[in-house]
């Protein structure tokens, strides 16, 4: 009887596991991982939790080492001190999850990977940062190749037609207009559901509340794990609600301090605001966006702050307790949030195109919100607006500034110059030659 109830368990688990497998939604990342694996001997998928590292990493690994089982980690700590290969036996690429929980591991894996002379044996994930140099004895340079995955773009979630291929435009090809079926109260509810998988698979209330539960992890826990520092939990959300009122902007430690202490009856310095805006940027949560400093002729100069942003957006709006409707009912506002979304497809689609993600601003007030530059120096000028005409062409003419001022004897004219919209019925390329897309039209 115990025999049979065991082996129903056992048949249930194996048939749940299936049915997760065959809702896989694919990933940017499968294709850089097949890449990536084919060249070096280990690869490592970084990022935030949840965000699906695991998930894609299995589609590709023989063999499984999962370090977040607490039992196996248990284990696999005492392995470490007999015999730290043994757990690297295995089918390959070997899958090693969560493997920061035991950072000696990084080196036995590049040693590994030295000895074995051999592409595609590894395959690691984290959801922080690779550990400091005084916890390992080697970089991992030219043995790890690494992947940034960051939550689901839009296109990866299937809410994006994929209409507008950014690779195609940076090819020189053009396109005829293009259908967008998202309407702004779809865009609000995508912007407040974020792009976490599992959210992707669920509806309604029961998909918003996995922004919830993520930011409540991160402060309740995670925060404190990340390096051994004992931190506040209010006081990390007190930091994520002023990231989220401060999004997409240019603003100092010392305003974000100010912000908190307004809500802080503890005294609060700039140094404490530092550290935990760095431990948030060690799990992933925290993504500004850095400054692009092009060849320009204008005598302006270049503001190098980083523009503030989460990996996610929903991460901005569960922080503030926002649901779709107060975004509609605040445009302002979800305007900014809205600009931290395309940034977060933008640079899932960057990383696929050999590229990283900027901001431009200038002394004289010129700004672009979005840089994407490639590796073979090639770059696309992209400002992000809700939608509407007279925004549409606010952006389009500031690009077109931008594009003037940029010193075309000592770098290349941009590829093409766009606006991101949250809305439109079309995806369209205005007779100045500036492309205006909605963000469901949009693919990398």
């Amino acid at each position: 009887m115990y025999k049979s109830i065991i082996i129903s368990i056992f048949a249930a688990r194996l048939s749940n596991k299936r049915k997760m497998e065959n809702l896989y939604k694919p990933r940017i990342a499968d294709r850089l991982l097949v890449r990536k694996l084919a060249g070096k001997g280990a690869v490592l998928i970084e990022g935030p939790k949840w965000c699906g590292k695991t998930t894609t990493a299995r589609q590709q690994a023989k063999s499984l080492l999962d370090l977040g089982d607490t039992e196996v980690l248990k284990q696999s700590r005492q392995m470490m001190e007999i015999s730290s290969k043994t757990l690297l036996q295995g089918d390959t690429p070997k899958l090693i999850d969560e493997w920061q929980t035991i950072p000696e591991l990084w080196d036995t894996i590049r040693n590994e990977v030295d000895k074995r002379g051999a592409f595609s044996q590894f395959i690691l994930t984290g959801s922080t940062v690779t550990p400091q140099a005084d916890e390992t004895t080697h970089s991992g340079t030219g043995r790890i190749a690494r992947i940034k995955m960051r939550p689901m773009s839009l296109f990866e979630s299937g809410e994006s037609n994929g209409s507008v291929s950014l690779k195609s435009l940076f090819d020189g090809e053009t396109f005829e207009p293009q259908s967008n079926n998202i309407d702004l109260q779809r865009i609000a509810y995508l912007t407040c559901r974020g792009g976490w998988p599992q959210a992707t698979l669920l509806e309604g209330d029961i998909a918003l509340d996995q922004a919830f539960g993520y930011i409540d992890d991160v402060t309740e826990r995670d925060i404190q794990r990340v390096d051994g520092v004992k931190r506040s939990a209010e006081r990390a959300r007190l930091l994520l609600r002023s990231y989220a009122r401060n999004i997409s902007q240019q603003v100092s430690y010392g305003t974000i301090k100010a912000d908190m202490l307004s809500n802080d009856a503890n005294t609060l310095d700039e140094d404490t605001v530092a550290d935990y805006i760095k431990a948030l940027k060690k799990l992933f949560v925290i993504e500004d966006l850095e400054a692009w400093n092009p060849n320009i002729r204008s005598k302006s100069a270049i503001r190098t702050s980083d523009t503030r942003h989460f990996v996610d957006p929903s991460i901005g709006t569960a922080a503030l307790g926002l649901g779709p409707n107060d975004l509609i009912n605040d445009l302002d506002s979800f305007g900014l949030i809205f600009e931290d979304m395309a940034v977060r497809d933008l640079r899932v689609f960057a990383e696929a195109l050999d590229g990283k993600l900027y901001h431009y601003r200038d002394s004289s007030g010129l700004e672009c919100d979005t840089v994407l530059h490639r590796r073979n120096g090639t770059y696309a000028l992209i400002e992000v607006k809700l939608g509407g005409e007279k925004l549409i062409n606010d952006g389009a003419e500031a690009l077109k500034t931008l594009a003037k001022t940029i010193d075309t004897t000592k770098m290349r004219n941009p590829s093409f110059m766009m606006v991101v919209t949250a809305v439109g019925p079309y995806a369209y390329q205005r007779p100045d030659g500036v492309f205006v897309v909605p963000i469901g039209c949009l693919k990398d």
